[in-house]
């Protein structure tokens, strides 16, 4: 009976102890897990991360078509869209014509403004573009190259944003009256003697141009938050990308 009793007793020690260790270990475990998030590790690091890159995407990309949409944002910025070879040989033409001296300032104006209007167009798609980022996007665009948001953003958006513009690329022409102007010059051009008859697509030229500076000016943007602490301008953008000054 004595035996009974004392192994009875000791089983109760057992479990008792082992019920206490186990409950350490629990919060050993709660503690290290609380931890690892607080640090950026585990979900709660990864969602961080995907959450930083996004906002620091929609800020330049905000920035950029805010920018370049305005009025003479592209003819007075380092992305001014400039006239297509092709076209440069009957403008070094038609120049020594009376009354189109001047044909090549008055080009480059019209196709600048009809990017200003076409860009103006772009934000959704962006926006489509960020928020379909994942959290395995999100990490390899922070630790990846200087431009990696940018060329992320560029891979998912520039095709649509192409066949977006198009259209709007040939009304703006059309409406700042570069179309009806270019046909003149080159109607005009393939009158000269021993010229061969040149039409250069402009639909295409400044398109394609518009796009290159779009994705620039974000690049650059994207360029300063990595670099640049005081363009780090929320608590997230200042946590998520702190972690590259310290590797």
């Amino acid at each position: 009976m004595k035996k009974t009793i004392l192994l009875s007793f000791t089983m109760i020690l057992l479990a008792t102890s082992g019920y206490g260790q186990f409950g350490k270990l629990l919060d050993k475990a709660k503690e290290s897990a609380s931890s690892l998030k607080k640090k950026g590790g585990a979900d709660g690091g990864a969602l961080d991360i995907s959450g930083g890159l996004k906002e620091a995407l929609n800020k330049g990309v905000g920035e950029a078509v805010s920018k370049l949409s305005a009025t003479d944002g592209y003819l007075k910025s380092p992305y001014k869209i400039l006239i297509p070879k092709d076209a440069a040989k009957v403008i070094s033409k038609l120049k020594m014509v009376p009354g189109f001296g001047d044909v090549e300032e008055q080009l480059i104006a019209k196709m600048n403004a009809a990017a200003e209007i076409a860009a103006k167009e772009a934000t959704p798609i962006f926006i489509d573009a960020i928020k379909g980022m994942t959290i395995v996007d999100a990490k390899d665009i922070l630790f990846g190259n200087p431009d990696a948001a940018t060329r992320y953003l560029e891979s998912s958006t520039r095709k649509n944003l192409y066949k977006l513009f198009m259209p709007i690329i040939k009304s703006a022409l059309n409406e700042v009256d570069a179309t009806k102007y270019w046909n003149g010059v080159v109607t005009k051009y393939n009158k000269l003697p021993l010229t061969k008859d040149m039409n250069p697509d402009l639909d295409d030229h400044v398109n394609s141009k518009a796009l290159d500076g779009l994705f620039s000016l974000i690049e650059v943007k994207e360029s300063g938050i990595r670099s640049d602490v005081e363009q780090r301008t929320s608590p997230l953008l200042m946590d998520v990308f702190g972690k590259l000054d310290k590797k």
